[in-house]
């Protein structure tokens, strides 16, 4: 199956969510759900293995891998208000959760090695990953190589003992009798099968016991998709890299927002209107994310208590007028919110989840544009996101910091140049220059907690954002074009070593006044 290009409302604005960060606490509930569907009734006990050289053994406590992965198994939503007392609420239902440091050979610093058992006594064996900004990788289950996101229906069929010819056959009988599947895939191991089928709909039992009479396959999987769009088949979008969109704009008269529009819609294969729909959703979800963090949070495992308040109580003393204290004040009401379980849209990721809504929305009531084009630049940035992801990572523990608040930043810049109804190389221009400035930043998080210097970062992400807008709307040259910057960006985040990115091996994070807030908020 070839790669899916990425989606705006998959693999960048999104997703809806609680807890303090996507790639811990949002990727660990959609591995939970989907190993809840692997069993045949309740999970009673699961075994998660991390390796002490990724990024999950020194983190998956602190930023709530487990929390996620134990609501997941309860068949909690990410937004669920129950979420921050998952584990509790496991330990009620008899469901047994445990975290084990051991080395193995990964090639991703976010990989899950899962064994999970039903309350029949039926175990299952999975490899999983977090990829970034909430998304997942299936990469085996039961020692078969998969490859499942969560953007299909999933029906796994298991067949214990076959030979190539009969294997063959049966694989031809299921395209019979499923003739609307996207994509199947045949892997053996031994003399042993899985025939995996992807489609869009989810296959009925009668369909099911019909390919089990035809093939006698012995075990039935079936997977319902984890992640708001779709993918399909033949799957078409309109460009892939920026210098494709400019050049569609110009042909056709486009404006950033258009592109998006037209982008998301084929990818998802869904109407403009729903597209321009979900992400007016998705503002009303921020803008609520900022009331509620200005109107003070709490929570009992955090650093930082409320600073946004603060922004707001002394403006007679700051510098820079009403517009830079809105921004500060209300990029930080949503990483408050974010780190009080609140529900949060992550934008490109919950560590970086401040920058975009709070800039967005501080420049929105300096300038009141109007909701309309407050949507439509976040379409904007969202198309920026999609060439990140395209060509570069979201997350940090890949490429550190410049991965979530530098993403960010390019995408809220481009965004600051729709709302002003720039033009689409301005936008491009902006995103370019505002990743520039946040190449090589680091992810050294204190106290394996997503605050600081999360939030000084989503700050400095915001105000560079608004900067590079400006520059780009005056006509600033940006000297290297989109493209080649997010390549530059991603070469650059490959060389920081792992202790920069999000292992709590370096930086603030080694500092004695940093061990002495682990130690004390770990009691």
């Amino acid at each position: 199956m070839n790669k899916q290009p990425p989606s705006i409302f998959n693999d960048v604005i999104g997703p809806v969510m609680r807890g303090s960060s996507s790639s811990h606490t949002a990727a660990s509930v959609r591995i939970g759900r989907i190993i809840r569907q692997c069993l045949p009734g309740p999970c009673v006990s699961c075994l998660v293995k991390f390796d002490p050289d990724g990024s999950l053994a020194s983190t998956y406590h602190e930023q709530g891998a487990d929390i996620g992965l134990a609501g997941g198994l309860l068949g909690m939503d990410l937004n669920d208000p129950d979420l921050v007392d998952s584990l509790h609420i496991a330990r009620q239902n008899n469901l047994d959760l445990f975290f084990e440091i051991k080395p193995f050979s990964a090639d991703h610093p976010n990989t899950y090695q899962i064994k999970a058992s039903a309350d029949n006594g039926e175990e299952r064996t999975l490899i999983c990953l977090s990829t970034g900004g909430g998304m997942i990788a299936v990469t085996s289950i039961d020692g078969f190589e998969v490859s499942i996101g969560g953007d299909f229906y999933e029906t796994l069929f298991f067949f214990p003992a076959i030979n190539d010819i009969n294997l063959h056959e049966y694989t031809l009988k299921i395209k019979e009798l499923i003739p609307g599947y996207d994509f199947i895939n045949c892997v053996t191991k031994a003399d042993m099968a899985l025939i995996n089928l992807k489609t869009g709909f989810r296959i009925t039992e009668e369909l099911v016991q019909a390919v089990k009479k035809n093939t006698g396959s012995c075990a039935v999987i079936q997977l319902d998709p984890v992640l708001p769009v779709l993918s399909r088949k033949n799957c078409q979008v309109p460009f892939e890299n920026p210098a494709e969109a400019l050049s569609l704009a110009k042909k056709e008269g486009l404006t950033l927002w258009e592109l998006a529009l037209m982008y998301e819609s084929a990818r998802g294969g869904i109407s403009t209107d729903q597209v321009y729909k979900m992400a007016e959703d998705l503002i009303d979800i921020m803008n609520h994310s900022i009331a509620e963090g200005l109107a003070g949070t709490s929570y009992r495992d955090r650093i930082l208590g409320p600073q946004s308040q603060k922004m707001l109580a002394s403006q007679n003393r700051l510098i820079g007028g009403q517009l830079t204290a809105d921004l500060i004040a209300k990029i930080s009401a949503v990483m408050e919110a974010k780190s009080a379980f609140k529900v949060i849209v992550a934008s490109p990721t919950a560590g970086s989840c401040g920058t975009l809504p709070g800039t967005f929305a501080a420049v929105a009531e300096d300038m009141q544009p109007g909701q309309e084009k407050v949507v439509k630049g976040l379409l904007a940035a969202g198309l920026i996101g999609v060439f990140i992801a395209k060509s570069s990572t979201f997350a940090a523990e890949e490429c550190g910091c410049q991965a979530e608040c530098g993403s960010a930043s390019g995408m809220t810049a481009a965004g600051l140049v729709q709302m002003m109804e720039g033009t689409v190389l301005e936008g491009f221009d902006a995103a370019a220059m505002a990743l520039q400035n946040v190449m090589g930043m680091v992810c050294d998080p204190v106290a394996e907690r997503v605050e600081v210097p999360c939030l000084g970062k989503n700050i400095m992400a915001g105000l560079n954002a608004l900067g590079c807008a400006n520059m780009a709307l005056a006509g600033f040259d940006r000297v290297i074009p989109l493209g080649e910057t997010i390549e530059a960006m991603y070469s650059c985040g490959r060389m920081l070593p792992a202790e920069l990115r999000c292992t709590g091996r370096g930086g603030l994070s080694v500092t004695k006044t940093a061990q002495e807030i682990y130690k004390r908020l770990n009691q």
